[in-house]
Order: structure tokens, then sequence, then C-alpha cells
């Protein structure tokens, strides 16, 4: 009798999010009946997307899977790689999330705003051991924008990988270690099956600027500034607040600190030993007129010009305590998020228009991103020595050039696999890799308010064509019985015309909504409401059309009496 074959186990890896786009990193290695998952994120909406405040991974392949899950790996604490954890994490089992201190102590104050959620958090070190299922993970200190960023060496049934999460190489980092190129040399000695590698800067020549050469930048511009300075950059990005409040220090200035997500990380930072600062430094801003001007520091959110960040508020004069002065030194010590440009550039304008000298990372080296540019991706490379090259986080393009200088470096281009979201990638026992045409849901998770999911396409596609050409009411009263409108038809235009200087259209358009009503209330006709009010939407809208050019959300409504 034959035996009978044993079924061929694969190590099966999917992202969920992360590889079309920027940001919604989450990652997943199965193998049997073990599951880890690599960071939670969420992403920002884009400019099509009116009303959204963020975007989650989709986590329906983990339905019925939530006991397999043997932990959630988390590389760093931006938003980006942990966004998503209050509004998934107890859909999945609530099962133990792994980071670095600084890390978990930012989960933990953001989890302070889902008071009913509880989450299981495990501070570890960079030199810790993890045994989570068959998966038995180690970790390597990179460098990023913010302290406890880690890579991840995941040792599995099959052979080693690596995940970089975001990094770069700085020989000179702030008040952290460089990366740790010794035990990543020594991982790659051991052998590497793959690598998965951070491609947001798969574009950019050279090797990424060190914080040393910024704070040589925000030095001089220190010595140049005659008032008060205001500082803006993201709130996750501790190596920046720390070279700003050391500045300060130096040059005999306080730093007024203000926006929530500031203040909330400097203290937890702080509370943890990854921010130093002297003990009268910090002041409120309501503190602000009891010093010089040429003393004061302001260290305030809104970098990239939202619209409730502090300094928005401080430009349009809504702030409590701080005004544009004449002489204020503006730093913009951040890079601008692709699609803000114009919002950036507005405010700019604005304070210069208020008297305001303006710094920015184009005038002088203010600002050096956390991600790692060509030269060190390729260094990352030499150093691993994968057989199989996956490049993540970042649009299709950035994925693409980080696979051109793999391939430029010797990784051999059938052994690169340009992914996309869902796309399930499988390696054998006998360490042979596949790029499948498998996919699993992995569309977009919308989140607006408290409601996770509610808002799908169609929604959305509603949204989009009342911020493009507006939103056209028709009210309409009916005497069935007697077979008649009663009054002419209600209007209501928002966003599509101003009624009051559009009377012709108006009348025409109520003539055209009883054309299609009228027949409809024949006695030997039975009117089937819902179709009436199809009709009137198609027929009015490219009536509308007609006249317009343009084409608004047509809303029939039927009253019946």
């Amino acid at each position: 009798m034959a035996k009978t074959r044993k079924k061929q186990k694969n190590l099966r890896i999917v992202a969920l999010g992360g590889l079309e786009e920027i940001g919604r990193n989450m990652m997943l290695f199965e193998y049997g009946k073990d599951i880890i998952i690599i960071d939670m994120g969420l992403q920002f909406p884009e400019e099509d997307m009116p009303g959204i405040d963020y975007i989650i991974p989709n986590i329906s392949y983990l339905r019925g899977r939530e006991k397999n899950i043997r932990g959630v790996i988390i590389t760093h604490g931006h938003y980006d790689h942990i966004g998503a954890i209050p509004l998934l994490i107890d859909k999945i089992g609530n099962p133990p999330i792994f980071g670095g201190p600084l890390t978990c102590g930012i989960i933990a104050r953001r989890q302070e705003e889902f008071p009913n959620k509880k989450i299981n958090l495990r501070p570890i070190k960079v030199e810790d051991v993890l045994n989570l299922g068959c998966f038995k993970i180690e970790f390597f200190r990179v460098n990023h924008n913010i302290p406890d960023t880690f890579g991840i060496i995941i040792r599995t049934p099959v052979g080693n990988f690596v995940h970089t999460g975001d990094f770069k190489f700085d020989p000179h980092p702030v008040d952290d270690n460089p990366a740790d190129i010794a035990k990543i040399a020594r991982i790659g000695d051991e052998g590497v099956l793959g690598l998965f590698s951070d491609s947001t800067d798969a574009e950019t020549p050279g090797h990424s600027i060190s914080e040393k050469t910024i704070g040589e930048a925000l030095d001089l511009a220190f010595q140049k500034a005659n008032g008060r300075i205001i500082a803006t950059t993201f709130s996750s990005l501790i190596s920046r607040i720390q070279q700003i409040i050391t500045l300060a220090e130096k040059y005999d200035r306080k730093v007024a600190v203000d926006g929530y997500s500031m203040k909330s990380n400097i203290e937890i930072s702080k509370k943890l030993g990854y921010l130093k600062v002297k003990k009268n430094t910090l002041i409120s801003a309501k503190q602000i007129k009891n010093y010089p001007e040429k003393n004061i520091v302001i260290l305030c959110t809104g970098a990239q010009g939202e619209d409730n960040a502090v300094l928005m508020r401080i430009i349009n004069g809504e702030h409590r305590h701080i005004k544009i002065h004449k002489k204020d030194t503006v730093v913009f010590s951040s890079s601008v998020i692709p699609g803000n440009e114009r919002t950036v550039q507005g405010i700019k304008d604005l304070l210069y228009r208020q008297g305001a000298n303006v710094i920015h990372y184009k005038m002088m080296d203010v600002h050096a991103g956390g991600h790692a540019q060509q030269e060190d991706l390729k260094m990352m490379i030499y150093l691993v020595r994968p057989k199989y090259f996956i490049p993540i986080h970042g649009n299709y393009y950035m994925r693409k050039l980080h696979a051109d200088l793999a391939e430029s470096v010797n990784i051999k281009s059938e052994n690169i696999f340009l992914a996309n979201n869902g796309q399930m990638i499988k390696f054998d026992l006998h360490g042979n890799g596949q790029l499948t045409q498998e996919k699993i849901p992995s569309h977009y998770v919308m989140v607006d308010g408290l409601g996770v999911g509610d808002v799908g396409e169609v929604v959305l596609r509603d949204r989009q064509m009342m911020a493009r050409d507006g939103m056209f009411t028709i009210i309409i009263i009916v005497d069935s019985k007697a077979g008649k409108i009663i009054g002419e038809p209600d209007i209501i235009s928002r966003g599509f015309i101003y009624l009051r200087e559009s009377k012709g259209l108006l009348e025409e358009t109520k003539k055209e909504v009883a054309k299609i009503v009228a027949p409809k209330l024949s006695p030997e006709y039975s009117a089937n409401w819902n179709y009436v009010k199809s009709t009137i939407r198609d027929k009015i809208g490219e009536f509308l059309f007609k006249k317009t050019q343009r084409r608004p959300m047509v809303l029939p409504v039927i009253i019946e009496v």
C-alpha cells in the first residue's frame, strides 16, 4: 500500500498595506498554524477622500485565524506603523504587542483615547529574543528619526528573513547609537533567504544626511535669529526635538511647547530617558510674555499646514497667547508630505506677509528624512546578501527603483518580487520562493469619526461628486388621489448654483420635473415612486449638464399627501 504523502508546508508572507502607498504598513508571516504580524499602521487620506480621517489595513483574512496569531511586532512608534492598533487589535484576539520602550509608551498613550479597549503591551530591548510559535525573532538597531527603531530577523523553518522597518544609516545620530552594522553583517554571513527593505527614499541618490549636519544648520539659524524662533516639526521626530531643546539651552532661550501630540511625546520621551531637558527650560505658552523675545523658542505642531494645528492658529490670529511678530524666525524642520505642497506654500506666504522670516529644508539642511537613500539601500543589500529581495514601504515607482538598485548589486532579477498589497509570497522547505497570483482582501478600510469601514467606495464616490459639482435637492408634494402636483417643486442647491442668480434655470428645471412626474399621477397609472425618483435623477441630471456642463448629485424627495 502506497504511503500517503504529507502535504508540503510553505511559509506564506503577505502585506495588508504598505506596498502601494506611504503608510498602512502591516505584514503577515504564516507557517502552519503560527502567524506573526509586523506593524499595524494607518494611512492618511488622499485629497480625493473628503471627510475620511484615515485608512487602516483590511484584516478579513485573519478572521477565524485569531488563535494562530502569536504576536504583533512593531518596528517603531510612528503612526504609519502603530496607528491602526486601537481599531484592530481586539478584532484579532488581542495578541501581545512587542516594541521598544518608547514605542510601547506612544502606543499606550494613544490607547488612552480608547478607554474601553485593553491591549497587551510587551516592551523589549534590542538584545531580546522572542520565540513565537515556530518563529524565532531577533532584532538589530537601525537609525530613523525616532529612537527605539529596530530591524527584525525572522528565523523560520524554511530559512532566515530580514525586515528592515524604516531605516537609514547615520554615523552621528542625536542621543542614539549608530545602526548595528556588525550584527547585520553577521546575519548576512549566516545566510538570508529574503530581505524586505524600506523603499520610501529610493529615488534620492547618495547617502542620507546625518542628524549631526542638521544640528549644525539649526545652530546657524539660532545664531542669526534676532527675535523669537518658532520651530515646527513632526511631533514624533524626537531627535529633532532634542536638537532644538539643546540649542535653546545653549543660547539661553526658554522653550514653550504647544500642540497635544508634541506635549504628549515630549512627556513620554522625558519619562523614559530618551529626551534630556534641563530643569527650567520648558515653559507654558502663557509665560512667553515674561521673557525677552530673543530668549524664546516656540516648539509646535503644524509643519504640514494642518487646519487645527498650533502653527495655523498662530498665523490666523486664533491662538490665545502667541501672535506672529516682525522679527520672528519660523523654522520648518520637516519635509513636505506629497500633496501638501500648496498648503505649506500658502503658510509661508502668510508668514512673510506678517513680517516673519522663514527657513525650510530647501534653504538650509534643517531637515533630514528618516529613510535610506540609494547608497544606504545598496549598503543594506551588501550586508545582508539575500537570495530573494522584496522592496516594501512605498508606491510602486519607489519599489521599482529599489528593485533596480538591487539588480545593480547582483541580485538576480527573477529573485526580486514586486508584490502588491494582498499578493501572497510563498517559500518552500528547499528555500524556493514564488510570487503567487493568490490574492487576499487588502482594499481600503476607511475611518470616518466613529465609523470604521462603513464608508465604502459608493459613499466615497458620492462625496467626491458633491465636492466636485455640488448637490441639487428637488422636493415635490403630490396628491395622488387628485392626480396632481401641489404647488411648485421646491429646489435646494448646495455647491452647484446660487439660487438668487439662477432664476431662469430654476424655472426651466421645475417645468422639466413636472413633465416627468405629472404623467405618473394619472388615475390609470399606479406610481412606483422609487422608479419615479430614479427617472428624475437621471433626466434632471442630464438636463442640468446640458445647461451648465456640470452634473450635481440630484436628490429627489417625493412627499405624498
